[in-house]
């Protein structure tokens, strides 16, 4: 079974010793267990100091130093002090190029498409790396609290993480020392921390308003009997708190000298983030800020903010209708909205969800900041079998599909299909004698994968040498409970089988995923347009393929001027193939079909001939 794997598969699961959740945040992250005497779940550190700022520092001596330590020295020591790492995690220097100047580290400028590093005293990190030391931390605190080994755990992800970023996110749990028993996405297990569903009687529609640091999420789910089933999920892998911050920066730039402008914006972000905290607190904000040139004055209030940042809001709102008008239900229809996430504190987030759910209550009665690894404790209880009466059943956020003739796209597993899942598929040769077939792995939402996102490629060898459309190509999708691919392929005829595995594509754009979907819609009728003329081409060209080679073998069974008309009928097509329309194209094979379908009936009645020759019937 020729076989590519974009996952890295764990270990089995097994019985003893401790699982535990992690919310690896952008801004902070948190580690949870079930606490065995109350069989509740509960963060896992002081009473002070439950949340690790997702940090990492890096000393001269290349030591990295995680969480509240590393924070201090973001205004000490800015270029050696990371911040924000996981919008990297699974992304290109082309995907980040537009937000490289918000860094006060450096981002390596590189021509590929591989994983993003950032460089550090002379010292090279992948996001992987860095992530790994946060996961680390959390480990060793668990670990510190408990007394037990921490070997095992689930961790969370925004629910529109594509594959990479899902990979890379196992990746890091794995370098950290960890079993990945699962990734999950964040706002399915939010609804877990809740109690909702626990009750097995309960049956209840509800959407789940996630709103991070660095990323932004809406699901909307189904529960009935402990089934938790995603209806639909939307959201931006680069929208959450850090992009209200930064709004908040360029509203005081414009108010600065501009030859500080530069140094400005790397300084100013620590500032950007009290001020937001202290005027959705009810304050107004005043500080001077120190610079080699002067000092300035920077103001903030409420209204200023959230003049600065509704656009950003409504990016949000818009992800919310998307995803009840993919689960084809309205705002009425919701019994409940769970909202979770360190930004959702900010006022005018929850009044806009009181005003749009106007006839349910907006559930923010957990610490936004905490929900998600409570939930994931749930779920990691759930996974190290404590417990039966819980099963989550989530969706895959695009399409995923392969290549085929003209550049087509094929769709295997449509978006919001529950996961895990598996489908099977047949395909073929084109051309007499093929032996090998590339299969090419798209994720999106348009026609042509041209303009969707290329996840990896297979190339099957040694098929049997067999005239076009006698190989029987099995390719089987499977997508399993982290959301994560594998693609198998396999000749049927043959049996002829391999193993490949391909590294997945760190450079998948994340700003690409709601780009996809919105693009898939504004284009739909030019998309259309333009698949119905590949695959009118795409038959041309079989046709002529097929009429010349049938030329080729059986020319005595045909006049001359058959032969001519037929040669003149498919040079007509291939002109018609260069600037025509499809409805013209498609006339011209009708036009060589018909003439050349008696030509099948003579090959035919030769076949049966000769078969018979030297035959003779007996009579009754």
């Amino acid at each position: 079974m020729a076989k590519i794997s974009i996952n890295i598969k764990s270990g089995t699961l097994e019985k003893e010793g401790l699982v535990v959740g992690i919310d690896l945040g952008t801004t902070n992250s948190l580690v949870a267990m079930i606490n065995p005497d109350t069989g509740k779940p509960e963060i896992l550190g002081k009473t002070d100091e439950l949340m690790v700022p997702s940090v990492v520092h890096i000393t001269h001596d290349g030591i990295p130093v995680v969480g509240s330590a590393a924070r201090q020295a973001l205004i000490s020591h800015p270029e050696s002090t990371i911040f924000s790492v996981k919008r990297l995690l699974g992304r290109s220097y082309k995907d980040v190029e537009a937000h490289a100047p918000y860094y006060t580290y450096r981002i390596l400028d590189e021509a590929d498409e591989k994983l993003v590093r950032i460089e550090v005293n002379g010292k090279y990190f992948t996001p992987i790396e860095l992530s790994s030391e946060i996961l680390a931390e959390l480990k060793r605190r668990a670990e510190a609290i408990t007394g037990k080994s921490v070997s095992r755990a689930v961790i969370t992800v925004p629910a529109y993480f594509n594959d990479s970023q899902r990979q890379a996110t196992r990746d890091a749990g794995k370098m950290a020392g960890l079993e990945v028993l699962r990734i999950v996405n964040e706002p399915t297990v939010a609804s877990l921390a809740y109690g909702l569903g626990l009750n097995s009687s309960e049956a209840k529609t509800i959407v789940v308003y996630d709103l991070g640091g660095g990323t932004f999420d809406v699901s909307v789910l189904r529960i009935e009997d402990g089934v938790f089933e995603v209806l639909s999920t939307q959201g931006d892998t680069y929208l959450g708190g850090d992009d209200f911050d930064r709004e908040i920066v360029r509203h005081w730039i414009k108010s600065l000298p501009e030859n500080i402008h530069s140094d400005a914006f790397k300084s100013l972000r620590l500032l950007a983030e009290e001020a937001k905290k202290q005027v959705c607190g009810g304050g107004v904000f005043e500080e001077l800020f120190n610079h080699v040139d002067g000092q300035y004055k920077l103001a903030l209030d409420f209204n200023i903010f959230e003049s600065l940042t509704t656009h950003l809001l409504d990016k949000t709102i818009q992800c919310l209708q998307m995803a009840l008008s993919d689960a084809q239900l309205s705002y009425d229809e919701v019994d409940e909205v769970v909202m979770v996430g360190g930004s959702t504190r900010m006022p005018f987030v929850k009044q806009r969800l009181v005003d749009l759910f106007g006839h349910i209550k907006v559930n923010d009665t957990l610490n936004p900041d905490e929900v998600v690894a409570l939930g994931a404790a749930v779920e990691a209880d759930v996974l190290a079998g404590n417990r039966t009466d819980i099963l989550l059943l989530d969706v895959t956020p695009l399409s995923l599909g392969i290549e085929t003739l003209g550049g087509l796209m094929d769709v295997l597993i449509p978006r919001n299909t529950r996961i895990p899942c598996k489908y099977v598929k047949n395909y073929t040769t084109s051309v007499d004698g093929q032996v090998k077939m590339s299969i090419a792995v798209y994720q999106g939402e348009r026609e042509l994968t041209a303009e969707n996102r290329k996840l990896g490629e297979l190339l099957l060898t040694g098929i049997p040498a067999m005239p076009a459309g006698m190989p029987k190509i099995e390719v089987a999708f499977l997508l399993n409970a982290d959301g994560i691919l594998t693609v198998e392929a396999k000749e049927m005829r043959s049996g002829v089988q391999q193993h490949i595995e391909i590294k997945p594509q760190y450079g998948l754009s994340d700003t690409d995923v709601e780009r996809m979907l919105l693009d898939s819609l504004s284009n739909a009728k030019d998309d259309v347009a333009r698949r119905m003329l590949v695959e009118a081409r795409t038959e041309a060209e079989q046709m002529i393929y097929t009429i010349t080679r049938f030329l080729g073998k059986n020319a005595a069974l045909l006049s001359d001027g058959e032969i001519k008309e037929t040669l003149e009928l498919c040079n007509s097509l291939k002109t018609k193939l260069v600037n025509s329309d499809k409805d013209t194209i498609l006339q011209g094979v009708d036009a060589l079909n018909e003439f050349t379908r008696p030509f099948a009936e003579r090959l035919m009645n030769k076949a049966v001939s000769s078969a018979l020759q030297g035959s003779h019937i007996d009579k009754v």
